[in-house]
Protein backbone atom coordinates (compact mmCIF):
# COMPACT_ATOMS: atom_id res chain seq x y z
CA UNK A 1 0.00 0.00 0.00
CA UNK A 2 0.95 3.73 -0.58
CA UNK A 3 1.67 6.43 1.74
CA UNK A 4 -1.66 8.08 0.71
CA UNK A 5 -3.87 5.50 1.30
CA UNK A 6 -2.90 5.55 5.07
CA UNK A 7 -3.17 9.11 5.16
CA UNK A 8 -7.32 8.68 4.09
CA UNK A 9 -7.87 6.52 7.22
CA UNK A 10 -8.66 8.96 9.97
CA UNK A 11 -9.84 5.59 11.71
CA UNK A 12 -6.29 4.32 11.75
CA UNK A 13 -4.79 7.60 12.65
CA UNK A 14 -7.33 7.61 16.06
CA UNK A 15 -7.13 3.51 16.57
CA UNK A 16 -2.89 3.78 16.59
CA UNK A 17 -2.90 7.12 19.04
CA UNK A 18 -5.41 5.07 21.24
CA UNK A 19 -3.02 2.24 21.26
CA UNK A 20 0.11 3.86 22.22
CA UNK A 21 -1.37 6.26 24.54
CA UNK A 22 -3.91 5.07 26.25
CA UNK A 23 -3.18 0.98 26.33
CA UNK A 24 0.78 1.94 26.11
CA UNK A 25 1.74 -0.56 23.12
CA UNK A 26 4.50 0.61 22.02
CA UNK A 27 4.96 1.42 17.78
CA UNK A 28 6.79 -1.76 17.38
CA UNK A 29 3.51 -3.68 19.17
CA UNK A 30 1.43 -1.59 16.67
CA UNK A 31 3.03 -1.74 13.63
CA UNK A 32 3.13 -6.00 13.86
CA UNK A 33 -0.83 -5.96 15.24
CA UNK A 34 -1.99 -3.36 12.46
CA UNK A 35 0.59 -5.02 9.55
CA UNK A 36 2.18 -2.02 9.12
CA UNK A 37 5.80 -0.25 8.71
CA UNK A 38 7.08 1.32 12.49
CA UNK A 39 7.33 4.53 10.02
CA UNK A 40 3.70 4.79 9.63
CA UNK A 41 2.54 4.38 13.50
CA UNK A 42 5.35 7.39 13.82
CA UNK A 43 3.36 9.94 10.59
CA UNK A 44 0.59 9.02 12.23
CA UNK A 45 0.77 9.80 15.76
CA UNK A 46 2.37 13.03 14.31
CA UNK A 47 -1.30 13.56 12.39
CA UNK A 48 -3.23 12.83 15.36
CA UNK A 49 -1.49 15.39 17.20
CA UNK A 50 -1.64 18.16 14.09
CA UNK A 51 -5.12 17.43 13.87
CA UNK A 52 -6.11 17.79 17.26
CA UNK A 53 -7.37 14.18 17.74
CA UNK A 54 -4.56 13.82 20.67
CA UNK A 55 -3.77 17.21 22.77
CA UNK A 56 -1.32 17.18 25.70
CA UNK A 57 -2.09 19.51 28.71
CA UNK A 58 0.06 20.50 31.45
CA UNK A 59 -2.31 21.30 34.44
CA UNK A 60 -1.45 24.34 36.73
CA UNK A 61 0.48 23.97 38.94
CA UNK A 62 2.63 22.41 37.18
CA UNK A 63 2.82 24.74 34.27
CA UNK A 64 3.47 27.57 36.27
CA UNK A 65 6.50 25.81 37.40
CA UNK A 66 7.83 25.96 34.36
CA UNK A 67 6.92 29.66 33.91
CA UNK A 68 8.34 30.55 36.97
CA UNK A 69 11.84 28.51 36.45
CA UNK A 70 12.48 30.48 32.67
CA UNK A 71 11.46 33.89 34.75
CA UNK A 72 14.18 33.49 37.54
CA UNK A 73 16.92 32.10 35.30
CA UNK A 74 16.46 34.59 32.93
CA UNK A 75 16.46 37.63 35.42
CA UNK A 76 19.48 36.23 37.49
CA UNK A 77 21.57 34.45 35.09
CA UNK A 78 21.16 31.23 36.23
CA UNK A 79 22.81 28.05 35.13
CA UNK A 80 19.68 26.02 36.28
CA UNK A 81 16.22 26.17 38.12
CA UNK A 82 14.36 23.21 39.93
CA UNK A 83 11.18 24.03 41.01
CA UNK A 84 9.17 21.75 43.27
CA UNK A 85 5.07 22.21 42.67
CA UNK A 86 3.58 22.55 45.84
CA UNK A 87 1.60 19.14 46.23
CA UNK A 88 0.80 17.04 49.88
CA UNK A 89 2.96 14.78 50.49
CA UNK A 90 2.45 11.61 52.29
CA UNK A 91 3.95 10.72 55.25
CA UNK A 92 4.92 6.96 56.37
CA UNK A 93 1.82 7.17 58.61
CA UNK A 94 -0.74 7.59 56.36
CA UNK A 95 -1.80 11.50 57.07
CA UNK A 96 -0.03 14.24 55.22
CA UNK A 97 2.94 16.28 55.94
CA UNK A 98 2.39 20.07 56.80
CA UNK A 99 2.88 22.55 54.05
CA UNK A 100 6.32 23.83 54.94
CA UNK A 101 7.34 19.67 55.64
CA UNK A 102 5.53 18.47 52.53
CA UNK A 103 7.79 21.49 50.71
CA UNK A 104 11.23 20.51 51.97
CA UNK A 105 10.71 16.75 51.13
CA UNK A 106 9.56 17.81 47.42
CA UNK A 107 12.92 20.25 47.30
CA UNK A 108 15.36 17.28 48.90
CA UNK A 109 14.10 15.00 45.91
CA UNK A 110 14.75 17.69 43.40
CA UNK A 111 17.90 18.38 44.64
CA UNK A 112 19.34 14.76 45.17
CA UNK A 113 17.75 14.06 41.49
CA UNK A 114 20.00 17.18 40.38
CA UNK A 115 22.78 16.07 41.87
CA UNK A 116 22.44 12.57 40.28
CA UNK A 117 22.34 14.02 36.88
CA UNK A 118 25.36 16.14 37.29
CA UNK A 119 27.58 14.02 39.13
CA UNK A 120 30.58 12.77 37.17
CA UNK A 121 34.21 11.08 37.52
CA UNK A 122 36.69 12.93 39.69
CA UNK A 123 34.43 15.76 40.80
CA UNK A 124 34.86 17.73 44.23
CA UNK A 125 31.86 18.04 45.91
CA UNK A 126 31.84 21.01 48.87
CA UNK A 127 28.88 19.54 51.38
CA UNK A 128 27.45 21.89 53.92
CA UNK A 129 25.03 21.46 57.12
CA UNK A 130 21.51 21.43 57.36
CA UNK A 131 17.94 19.71 57.54
CA UNK A 132 17.55 19.51 53.77
CA UNK A 133 20.66 18.41 52.90
CA UNK A 134 20.07 15.42 55.52
CA UNK A 135 16.36 14.52 53.21
CA UNK A 136 18.54 15.26 50.32
CA UNK A 137 20.71 12.35 50.93
CA UNK A 138 17.57 10.12 52.07
CA UNK A 139 16.47 10.15 48.39
CA UNK A 140 20.29 9.55 46.84
CA UNK A 141 19.88 6.42 44.59
CA UNK A 142 22.82 3.80 46.61
CA UNK A 143 23.77 1.96 42.76
CA UNK A 144 24.63 5.45 41.38
CA UNK A 145 28.53 4.65 41.89
CA UNK A 146 30.09 7.81 40.96
CA UNK A 147 34.70 8.38 41.67
CA UNK A 148 34.06 11.36 43.85
CA UNK A 149 35.42 13.46 46.32
CA UNK A 150 32.86 15.14 49.06
CA UNK A 151 34.14 17.57 51.10
CA UNK A 152 33.10 19.44 54.52
CA UNK A 153 32.90 23.71 53.45
CA UNK A 154 32.65 24.33 57.79
CA UNK A 155 33.42 22.88 60.98
CA UNK A 156 30.59 21.01 63.24
CA UNK A 157 27.94 23.20 65.16
CA UNK A 158 27.40 22.08 68.36
CA UNK A 159 23.94 23.74 68.38
CA UNK A 160 22.87 20.91 65.91
CA UNK A 161 21.39 17.42 65.65
CA UNK A 162 24.36 14.69 65.14
CA UNK A 163 22.48 13.58 61.71
CA UNK A 164 22.43 17.20 60.94
CA UNK A 165 26.32 17.75 61.55
CA UNK A 166 28.03 18.10 58.42
CA UNK A 167 30.54 15.25 59.14
CA UNK A 168 27.57 12.60 59.39
CA UNK A 169 26.41 14.63 55.88
CA UNK A 170 29.35 14.28 54.02
CA UNK A 171 30.23 10.66 55.42
CA UNK A 172 26.80 9.72 54.05
CA UNK A 173 26.93 11.35 50.78
CA UNK A 174 30.42 9.84 50.08
CA UNK A 175 29.31 6.31 51.05
CA UNK A 176 26.09 6.76 48.85
CA UNK A 177 27.75 7.55 45.51
CA UNK A 178 31.06 5.06 46.77
CA UNK A 179 33.27 8.36 46.71
CA UNK A 180 35.79 9.25 48.94
CA UNK A 181 35.33 12.29 52.07
CA UNK A 182 37.23 14.54 53.97
CA UNK A 183 36.17 16.56 56.95
CA UNK A 184 37.57 18.97 59.33
CA UNK A 185 37.73 17.78 62.66
CA UNK A 186 37.04 20.53 64.86
CA UNK A 187 34.06 23.14 65.54
CA UNK A 188 33.02 25.80 63.36
CA UNK A 189 33.42 28.97 65.92
CA UNK A 190 36.47 29.26 67.84
CA UNK A 191 37.10 31.53 70.79
CA UNK A 192 39.68 33.58 68.93
CA UNK A 193 41.40 34.53 66.07
CA UNK A 194 44.85 33.51 67.59
CA UNK A 195 42.95 29.42 67.88
CA UNK A 196 41.69 29.62 64.31
CA UNK A 197 44.82 30.22 62.96
CA UNK A 198 46.01 27.81 64.60
CA UNK A 199 43.51 24.84 64.08
CA UNK A 200 43.82 25.80 60.21
CA UNK A 201 47.30 24.33 60.46
CA UNK A 202 46.60 20.96 62.15
CA UNK A 203 47.73 18.12 59.50
CA UNK A 204 44.13 17.36 58.56
CA UNK A 205 42.36 20.53 58.75
CA UNK A 206 45.29 22.11 56.78
CA UNK A 207 44.52 19.16 53.87
CA UNK A 208 40.67 20.27 54.13
CA UNK A 209 41.54 24.02 53.65
CA UNK A 210 43.78 22.83 50.36
CA UNK A 211 40.98 21.11 49.06
CA UNK A 212 38.49 24.23 49.35
CA UNK A 213 40.74 25.40 46.34
CA UNK A 214 39.25 22.27 44.16
CA UNK A 215 35.77 21.62 44.96
CA UNK A 216 33.83 22.24 41.67
CA UNK A 217 30.35 22.34 43.18
CA UNK A 218 28.90 22.86 46.28
CA UNK A 219 25.84 21.89 47.50
CA UNK A 220 24.21 23.87 50.80
CA UNK A 221 20.98 25.18 52.27
CA UNK A 222 20.88 28.78 53.70
CA UNK A 223 20.23 29.99 57.22
CA UNK A 224 17.34 33.25 57.42
CA UNK A 225 18.23 36.22 59.62
CA UNK A 226 15.39 38.63 58.18
CA UNK A 227 13.20 39.40 58.38
CA UNK A 228 13.07 36.86 61.45
CA UNK A 229 15.69 35.13 62.91
CA UNK A 230 15.04 31.77 61.75
CA UNK A 231 18.78 30.24 61.38
CA UNK A 232 19.55 27.95 63.84
CA UNK A 233 22.93 29.84 64.23
CA UNK A 234 21.34 32.62 65.57
CA UNK A 235 20.96 30.38 68.68
CA UNK A 236 23.12 31.65 71.88
CA UNK A 237 24.38 27.94 71.94
CA UNK A 238 26.24 29.00 69.34
CA UNK A 239 27.39 32.93 68.93
CA UNK A 240 26.27 35.28 71.91
CA UNK A 241 24.12 38.51 71.70
CA UNK A 242 26.93 40.29 71.37
CA UNK A 243 27.92 38.39 68.53
CA UNK A 244 24.70 38.35 66.45
CA UNK A 245 24.57 42.35 67.96
CA UNK A 246 27.39 42.84 65.47
CA UNK A 247 26.32 41.04 62.44
CA UNK A 248 22.72 42.84 62.91
CA UNK A 249 24.76 46.02 62.97
CA UNK A 250 26.43 44.85 59.32
CA UNK A 251 22.41 44.64 58.43
CA UNK A 252 23.01 40.45 58.51
CA UNK A 253 20.41 39.11 56.27
CA UNK A 254 21.13 35.60 56.00
CA UNK A 255 24.25 32.78 56.17
CA UNK A 256 25.69 29.98 53.37
CA UNK A 257 28.31 27.87 54.61
CA UNK A 258 28.49 29.42 57.76
CA UNK A 259 29.04 33.13 56.24
CA UNK A 260 27.23 36.07 56.73
CA UNK A 261 25.80 38.37 54.04
CA UNK A 262 23.79 41.98 53.36
CA UNK A 263 20.74 42.29 52.19
CA UNK A 264 22.98 43.06 48.36
CA UNK A 265 24.83 39.53 49.21
CA UNK A 266 27.85 41.08 50.25
CA UNK A 267 30.11 39.60 53.30
CA UNK A 268 29.13 41.32 56.86
CA UNK A 269 32.92 41.62 58.38
CA UNK A 270 33.07 41.29 61.31
CA UNK A 271 35.57 39.58 63.82
CA UNK A 272 33.24 36.50 63.53
CA UNK A 273 35.25 35.99 59.60
CA UNK A 274 38.15 35.42 61.31
CA UNK A 275 37.22 32.91 64.24
CA UNK A 276 35.00 30.87 61.32
CA UNK A 277 36.16 27.65 60.21
CA UNK A 278 34.62 27.54 57.22
CA UNK A 279 35.66 28.12 53.05
CA UNK A 280 36.28 32.29 53.07
CA UNK A 281 33.36 34.16 51.38
CA UNK A 282 35.29 35.26 48.37
CA UNK A 283 36.71 30.95 47.54
CA UNK A 284 33.27 29.96 47.92
CA UNK A 285 32.04 32.45 44.97
CA UNK A 286 34.83 31.24 42.87
CA UNK A 287 33.21 27.03 43.00
CA UNK A 288 31.72 26.73 39.30
CA UNK A 289 28.75 25.68 40.60
CA UNK A 290 26.94 26.77 43.48
CA UNK A 291 23.81 24.77 44.42
CA UNK A 292 21.40 26.35 47.23
CA UNK A 293 18.45 24.08 48.17
CA UNK A 294 15.66 26.00 50.10
CA UNK A 295 11.80 25.83 51.01
CA UNK A 296 9.36 28.27 52.57
CA UNK A 297 8.43 32.03 51.52
CA UNK A 298 9.96 33.10 54.44
CA UNK A 299 13.17 32.66 53.07
CA UNK A 300 12.55 34.59 50.22
CA UNK A 301 14.38 38.01 51.11
CA UNK A 302 17.57 35.65 52.29
CA UNK A 303 17.68 34.38 49.14
CA UNK A 304 17.53 37.22 46.83
CA UNK A 305 19.88 39.00 48.42
CA UNK A 306 22.33 35.57 47.81
CA UNK A 307 21.40 35.90 44.11
CA UNK A 308 22.37 39.66 43.77
CA UNK A 309 25.64 38.46 45.27
CA UNK A 310 26.29 35.98 42.84
CA UNK A 311 26.11 33.05 45.74
CA UNK A 312 23.69 30.96 43.60
CA UNK A 313 24.54 29.15 40.35
CA UNK A 314 21.69 26.43 40.30
CA UNK A 315 18.71 27.43 42.71
CA UNK A 316 16.16 24.54 44.08
CA UNK A 317 13.02 25.65 45.62
CA UNK A 318 9.24 25.15 46.06
CA UNK A 319 6.90 27.14 43.78
CA UNK A 320 5.99 29.22 46.55
CA UNK A 321 9.56 30.34 47.41
CA UNK A 322 10.08 31.24 43.78
CA UNK A 323 7.05 33.32 43.90
CA UNK A 324 7.95 35.43 46.96
CA UNK A 325 11.25 36.05 45.46
CA UNK A 326 10.10 37.29 42.33
CA UNK A 327 7.44 39.82 43.91
CA UNK A 328 10.50 40.90 46.04
CA UNK A 329 12.88 41.19 43.09
CA UNK A 330 9.96 43.42 41.35
CA UNK A 331 9.04 46.02 43.95
CA UNK A 332 12.92 46.80 44.69
CA UNK A 333 13.21 47.32 41.11
CA UNK A 334 9.64 49.36 40.39
CA UNK A 335 10.69 51.83 43.49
Amino acid sequence: MTVDMYNQSAFLVIKIAYMYYMENYSQNEIAKALQISVTTVSRMLKKAKQEKIVEFVIRDPYVECISLEKKLKDTFGLKDVIIAPGLAVEAEDGNYLSDEESAKKLVALEGARYLQRIIKKNDVLGVTWGSTIYRLINYLNPAQKVDAAFVTLHGSIACCRNELDVRTLVLRMAKAFSGTHYYLLTEALMSSKKAADIIKQEKNNKKVFQMFENINISISGTGSFYPELNSVLAKQEFMSKEELGWLQEQSVVGDIALRFFDKEGKECKTEIADRMIAIDFEQFKKIDTKITIASGGYKAHTVLSALKGKLIDVLIIDYQLGQRIMELYRAETTE
